[in-house]
């Protein structure tokens, strides 16, 4: 916005409360020792104290509201610019009526100009949830989010992920961003109640930094100088650093949780005795003429649930129960006893 007032200027000064205080951009801090005068509207400005550690005067004003602060931003300083240190509420109101004098007094406005002093990182809204979630659970937040437990919580994250599946298998861009919104509030969640153990609290940060260690140790050919040529490659690797990981595990099927969907828990059997190699166990004794496709394995399972529902069999309770009975059979042929429930 261009003036008649010659070197009057007016420099509105955004940050961000996700980066800490004082970590602002050379511009923004040429700005703040060079200006005629400081101004904000509260003390607490997570800013100030920064700010003043370097020498440079902060005045705090309370206009009362966005016109009266739009009329004293705008009167000119003795020297130099007028920086206002944005609040972080955006300051509702201000643009608009700093546009009004701009309109109803021209070329007796300074000229305008909106620094950014500091920026978001990737990941910083983040932040934002930590202190939501932190003010939910905490006293004078939501009674209902206080008396949640990990166990009281798990339907909700089941019940979060199917509806995820449910928007990727659909393709619905609009509804796979919410529903992930809704898995994320789980970890976080569940986080924030860790953090309130007697003895053996962690802490979002702790979840997200074991993950990374995880991440990086599992992808040398990134982070190291191991090399790997396709995917196929990548798998084989992480198999065998998982391996390595879990190597105080007696099963080639420990770790498989017990807990999943029976079809789910079923296929994660066969899967782990595959990649592992162990012919102990017997197929089960059964070909299907022509072969297997991803269609003919559909129809069949719907078949069998067709069949088992006239019979009056629980086919969810049947299959989970030979599921198990496999995974008896697996521990047998290793030497183990049957795993507990």
């Amino acid at each position: 916005m261009t003036t008649n007032v010659p070197g009057a200027k007016l420099i509105l000064l955004t940050t961000t409360h996700r980066v800490a205080p004082g970590l602002l951009a050379w511009p923004a801090w040429e700005a703040l020792r060079s200006a005629g005068r400081v101004l904000v509207a509260d003390e607490g400005h997570p800013q100030v104290a920064a700010v003043r550690q370097a020498g440079v005067v902060v005045e705090v004003v309370a206009p009362g509201s966005a016109s009266a602060l739009a009329r004293l931003l705008t009167a000119p300083a003795e020297t130099g610019a007028t920086v206002w240190l944005g609040s972080p509420d955006g300051d509702p109101g201000l643009t608009d009526a700093l546009a009004r004098l701009a309109v109803e007094h021209a070329g007796e406005v300074p000229e305008i100009e909106v620094l950014p002093g500091s920026y978001d990182l990737p990941g910083a809204r983040l932040l934002d949830l930590v202190s939501v979630m932190d003010r939910l659970r905490s006293p004078g937040g939501c009674p209902w989010d206080a008396e949640q437990t990990h166990e009281s919580l798990v339907k909700y994250l089941v019940e979060e992920a199917y509806e995820l599946v449910e928007a990727i298998e659909e393709g619905d861009r609009e509804t796979l961003r919410e529903e992930l919104g809704d898995v994320l509030l789980q970890v976080f969640f569940h986080s924030r109640i860790a953090e309130e153990h007697p003895s053996e609290a962690f802490s979002i940060d702790d979840v997200a930094g074991d993950l990374v260690d995880k991440l990086v140790y599992r992808h040398p050919h990134v982070f190291g100088d191991v090399t790997a040529e396709g995917a196929a490659e990548v798998e084989a690797n992480w198999e065998q650093l998982k391996a390595a990981e879990k190597s105080d595990r007696e099963s080639v099927l420990d770790g498989v949780p017990a807990g999943l969907p029976s079809l789910a828990y079923a296929a994660k059997l066969v899967s782990r005795v595959r990649k592992a190699g162990f012919a102990g166990v017997p197929d089960e004794p059964y070909e299907l003429p022509g072969g297997l496709t991803a269609e003919s394995a559909g129809r069949l399972l719907l078949a069998v649930v067709q069949r088992a529902h006239d019979a009056g069999v629980d086919v969810d309770a049947a299959l989970r129960s030979a599921a198990r009975g496999y995974r008896d059979a697996v521990r047998a042929a290793e030497g183990l006893e049957p795993a507990g429930e």
